[in-house]
């Protein structure tokens, strides 16, 4: 049993957040977050992070650990997760994880490709090129890994960025060097997967929206801001205020867009992340789904994730 990890996983605002409490709450075990954006520091309002209420019923890790001028990548999250995995298995504890951040639980359960360190240079004079001319970049990664290209969106600028970057720096392809290099963590893992009807995730998606709005989401992004302004570090480019809702708060408040408009952006944004996450979690054969459409009582959802869960940990252990 004591090689066990459960994931909870599932698209934005789905409802993972208190579902994962009362697992970890059932299991006497802690919940390390598979979120991107929840690992910065004074985000916390615009990435639906777990309140300090919710945080003190159950310990969170991977929560605020760095500072949102850093960039952090999924070998890092690797890096930083392993250890707390393997003192919860100490403890004879098996871990929760809980999010929705593709590359992170894909770098767990498949490996990651760390590949070479990042070359800010080389990224921001990648960045300038495709600013002078739309799509140059995806037509240059296209010339030089095309089997790259046919797996990454010609719009996902940072992950062809990063790929032009691999193949310049090894002077390999990169889905080359992934099969050299990529090795999945040593643990047997549980998939359980939240989903909901498609119209209904939406208007979960834009209440969310609005409610963060009213909880101060603007003032969050102004001291970030004022923070970074004061702060030796420079703001590079693709990371925290380049995430869903801070950048269109930060289009608005250099005055670019209207508030109407940045609220429309946010909430069409992150609907179209969510179905980037369904699309990848579809592509995922082993993960046990709930579907919970309808249902708003977090107990009752707790009582059919349990249902699964307790049957496939007894079965495998």
């Amino acid at each position: 049993m004591m090689n066990k990890v459960i994931i909870l996983l599932g698209p934005t605002g789905v409802g993972k957040t208190e579902v994962s409490i009362l697992l970890a709450k059932a299991l006497g075990t802690e919940i390390i977050s598979a979120d991107s954006m929840q690992i910065y520091k004074g985000m916390d309002i615009g990435t639906a992070k777990p309140s300090r209420e919710q945080r003190e019923k159950v310990k969170h890790r991977m929560i605020d650990i760095a500072g949102p001028s850093e960039s952090y990548s999924a070998g890092r999250y690797i890096e930083d997760v392993v250890p707390l995995i393997e003192n919860l298995h100490k403890k004879n504890r098996i871990p929760v994880i809980a999010g929705g951040t593709g590359l992170y639980i894909k770098a767990m359960t498949r490996g990651i490709f760390s590949g070479p360190s990042a070359d800010w240079k080389l990224r921001e004079e990648l960045a300038a090129l495709e600013d002078g001319q739309s799509g140059a970049l995806y037509s240059y990664l296209q010339e030089l890994d095309p089997d790259a290209a046919s797996k990454i969106m010609p719009a996902d600028t940072r992950r062809i960025i990063r790929a032009i970057e691999v193949c310049l720096k090894t002077k390999q392809g990169m889905s080359e060097l992934q099969q050299k290099l990529t090795r999945p963590l040593p643990y047997e893992f549980i998939k359980i997967g939240l989903t909901r009807d498609r119209k209904e995730l939406y208007k979960m998606i834009e209440e969310r929206v609005d409610k963060m709005l009213q909880s101060g989401f603007v003032d969050e992004v102004k001291r970030i801001v004022e923070k970074l302004n004061k702060s030796s570090s420079p703001l590079r480019p693709f990371t925290a205020l380049h995430a869903i809702g801070y950048k269109e708060i930060l289009m608005h408040l250099n005055g670019e867009i209207p508030m109407e408009e940045a609220v429309r952006l946010i909430k069409r944004n992150t609907k179209r992340y969510a179905k980037r996450q369904f699309t990848w979690f579809n592509k995922e054969d082993d993960i046990h789904w709930v579907d919970i459409t309808g249902i708003q009582e977090v107990n009752e959802i707790f009582k059919r994730v349990w249902k699964i869960l307790d049957g496939l940990i007894n079965k495998a252990g």
